[in-house]
């Protein structure tokens, strides 16, 4: 019986042996493995890079005519702008310079009838003769002398409170005066700085003049908002159909690889049930032979400890060789489409609903939904970005795949915090509302689409 176990124990070290060194290519494998998933990520982002750089050749004629419009325009508002600025301010400077003036006028008066009640002092006090020498000389009665000298002094009072108030008076007229002189010279600036900026305006119009006849033909094709509209709506149709197309493509790939690696599995499976049937055989023998050699009984027992510390240390290499073939075949997910009860992108009124008429023409293919400059954006689902960049008509954009061949669409941004092949989740901060793409006031436009097709988003989010 000792020659048994100890037969069997060697013939299972052995296996083990074997096992372990069957083992090791497929650790090469599923460094492969990771290194093929890495790179079809990175030929998913280059396809999309290389989809937007058709998209920018395709429209750098017409961008740079309307950059240079758009240049023009903005140099005109702005001019235009510090224009009614100016026209404001030199009113309220014309303005103030009547107060003051008038203010003046009054204070020249007031000095006038300052100076006359003083001059009026002086000339009765020098018709009457009086004064403290004329009143000690006169040799008067006493008390006629000390009602005189009293009465002295309460003129010499009034008359230096008069020169007091008249000194007083002729300051602040040589205040208003220093104003007025320093409103007129911000009256003067005022009036020069006006002239340069119109003069300014003039040069800007004529350059506006300029840029419109170069680009006449642009702007006669496209009179017709409608049309614009309907250009912008194909144009975000194309982008979805490639984005689409080079999703399914990604996909259709990564089911091919997950077929080959399925299969790999089943045939290490399968080797694997040989091995253990060639091992069970194997043991049979040992045990077949070890009946004739029961002398070893001792010898197995130590043997017996061996083998168990190499069998748990064999299956220790199982678990980890299936973990990492688990995480090998993990692969970045799209999402798995989207639901009712949606959250919403941002909070705000909706300023336009799907399929309603836009005043431009055309219709809504999303809902426009108001929102102050710098708002967050959050992803409605969890997905990844398969689209981040600005597209014409729509400003900087941001399409996430949620699966199933459900795409969001977030234009209108003021900034876009994420890119292409970054995974989200639900509630994620994506990007920061704006106006970009031609836009006048602070809005996020969003669109659900199907397969290609834009469905209605209120169906979609929470109540």
């Amino acid at each position: 019986m000792r020659l048994w176990v100890r037969v069997w124990c060697a013939s299972l070290v052995w296996l083990t042996g074997s096992g372990a060194l069957l083992a090791a290519p497929g650790a090469a494998d599923l460094a492969d493995q990771r290194s093929a998933a890495e790179q079809q990520r990175a030929d998913l982002r280059t396809r999309i890079q290389t989809l937007q750089k058709e998209l920018d050749a395709r429209e750098i004629v017409r961008k740079e005519a309307s950059d240079a419009l758009k240049a023009s325009e903005v140099a005109i508002s702005q001019t235009t702008r510090r224009l009614n600025e100016l026209a404001t301010q030199l009113k309220q400077a014309r303005t103030e310079l009547e107060s003051l003036k008038k203010q003046i006028a009054r204070q020249q008066a007031t000095l006038v009838q300052r100076r006359d009640e003083l001059s009026d002092q002086l000339r009765r006090q020098y018709a009457s003769g009086l004064s403290p020498w004329t009143a000690l000389l006169s040799g008067d009665d006493p008390q006629e002398l000390s009602r005189n000298l009293a009465y002295l002094d309460y003129v010499s009072q009034a008359r230096a409170k008069a020169v007091a108030a008249l000194n007083v008076e002729i300051e602040r007229l040589a205040q208003l005066e220093a104003r007025l002189d320093a409103r007129q010279k911000e009256v003067a600036q005022l009036v020069e700085e006006t002239t340069e900026q119109r003069n300014l305006l003039e040069g800007q119009k004529k350059e506006r003049a300029t840029v419109l006849a170069r680009i006449e033909g642009q702007i006669q094709a496209q009179r017709s908002e409608a049309v614009r509209l309907g250009q912008d709506d194909q144009r975000l149709a194309g982008l979805i159909d490639g984005l689409g197309a080079q999703i399914q493509a990604a996909q259709k790939a990564e089911e091919a690889r997950r077929a080959l690696e399925a299969k790999r599995v089943e045939d290490a499976k399968r080797a694997e049930q040989a091995r253990v049937a060639e091992q069970a055989k194997r043991a049979e023998e040992a045990r077949r032979a070890a009946e004739q050699q029961r002398s070893a009984q001792a010898l197995a027992a130590q043997e017996e400890q061996q083998i168990e510390r190499a069998r748990r240390a064999a299956q220790e290499r199982e678990r980890s060789q299936m973990a990492r073939s688990s995480e090998a075949i993990s692969t970045p997910q799209y999402g798995e489409g989207l639901k009712k009860g949606l959250r919403w992108p941002l909070r705000g009124s909706v300023m336009a609903r799907f399929g309603t008429d836009r005043p431009e023409g055309g219709i809504w293919r999303g809902i426009l939904i108001k929102a102050n400059e710098g708002a967050t954006v959050q992803a409605v689902g969890g997905g990844s970005v398969v689209y981040a960049n600005w597209l014409r008509g729509f400003g900087n954009l941001l399409i996430v795949d949620h699966g199933e061949q459900y795409l969001s669409v977030y234009a209108y941004n003021q900034s876009l915090l994420k890119q292409v092949g970054d995974a989200v989740r639900p509630g994620d901060t994506i990007a920061l509302a704006g106006s970009t793409g031609g836009q006048v006031d602070s809005a996020l436009y969003f669109e659900i689409r199907h397969r290609g097709a834009a469905i209605d988003p209120l169906m979609f989010l929470s109540r």
